[in-house]
């Protein structure tokens, strides 16, 4: 039952349509004059499939209708209310997400709803619902996306967020990976740390997890058919990045905190974590990718621009127009 095109509707406006559809058929609009047609015809030759109306009331259930606003609501305002501040509590946004906003009580949390279809859990309870939006939305990974114009888009992004409810499941192969690049991640830092004590540096420390999230994306792209990726990204972390996603020596990573002349006369201070690089790797499949990472200086977004259109020129010149072979990561 796909009733997703009605999660914006107000249950007491269909309510109040349908009831003077049931006076006069002719008086309401033609599209919700086939709507409630097409309603009566599955109430008459079908009664076994279709919920009846309320007989008290001559309506609709409307909880069915509320069930479906408060779904759109976590898909719509969820990324707001997700638990991704370990530190302390996030800013409080109102109205919240709670049931009663939505006409609903904890009542009706063991009723079950047709409108579960709507989350891939088929007719469920309140309960069910509630735990599968919660964790989907308001976990440790938020996701904002319907804003998107694209329906085609915002349905790939709701139907991949059900596939696992937000939860990635890695393999003992894939959790034995991610651990390997979190150790360089954080062994690469260790070492400059008690090598280099004096000097200014923009530690990746604390967001470690950039380095296998990095990684993941270039190891899957690669399977996928990607063969370029243009990075551009912050002062922070970058020569963590350099070292253990682009592979650049760490003997010239660590040159660069010694008193070594550069290239780039007239530079100094910290111009390594202005300096851009680019280099040919091999993944774990052995597929042959090209990174480049842009130089830029302190002005941190300025650099997003340019690597929009370093990557357009390499998808003209190098692929032929294919989209699909190069990356940005910004």
């Amino acid at each position: 039952m796909d009733l997703s095109y009605l999660s914006n509707a107000d249950p007491a406006a269909i309510d109040y349509l349908f009831k003077e559809y049931q006076k006069d058929p002719n008086s309401v609009d033609e599209t919700w004059k086939k709507f409630f047609d097409g309603f009566e015809f599955a109430q008459t030759h079908f009664p076994n499939k279709v919920k009846a109306p309320d007989q008290k009331g001559g309506s609709f259930n409307s909880k069915e209708f509320s069930v479906l606003e408060l779904i759109n609501a976590y898909r719509s305002r969820g990324h707001l209310f997700t638990a991704t501040n370990p530190v302390r509590e996030r800013r409080k946004y109102s109205p919240d997400l709670s049931i009663e906003n939505f006409g609903l009580s904890d009542a009706d949390l063991q009723t079950e709803f047709e409108a579960g279809n709507e989350c891939g859990l088929g007719k469920t309870t309140l309960s069910n619902i509630l735990t599968h939006l919660k964790k989907a939305y308001c976990g440790s990974i938020g996701v904002e996306f319907t804003y998107i114009r694209e329906p085609e888009k915002v349905n790939w992004m709701i139907k991949r967020l059900q596939l696992d409810t937000n939860t990635p499941k890695f393999s003992a192969k894939e959790k034995k990976h991610i651990l390997k690049k979190l150790t360089q991640a954080y062994g690469f830092e260790n070492f400059l740390h008690t090598r280099f004590p004096g000097q200014k540096r923009f530690s990746v420390e604390g967001g470690e997890a950039l380095i296998p999230a990095l990684d993941a994306c270039v190891e899957y792209g690669a399977d996928l058919g990607v063969r370029d990726f243009v990075f551009g990204m912050a002062h922070r972390g970058r020569l963590n990045v350099l070292g253990n996603i682009f592979n650049k020596p760490f003997r010239q990573i660590f040159s660069e905190f010694v008193a070594k002349e550069y290239e780039e006369e007239g530079f100094d201070g910290d111009v390594k974590y202005h300096l851009g690089f680019q280099k040919k790797v091999k993944t774990d499949n052995e597929h042959e990718v090209t990174l480049t990472l842009c130089p830029n200086p302190s002005h941190l977004e300025a650099v997003d621009p340019v690597v929009e259109g370093i990557a357009r020129a390499h998808i003209d010149k190098n692929f032929e127009g294919d989209n699909n072979k190069v990356v940005p990561i910004l």
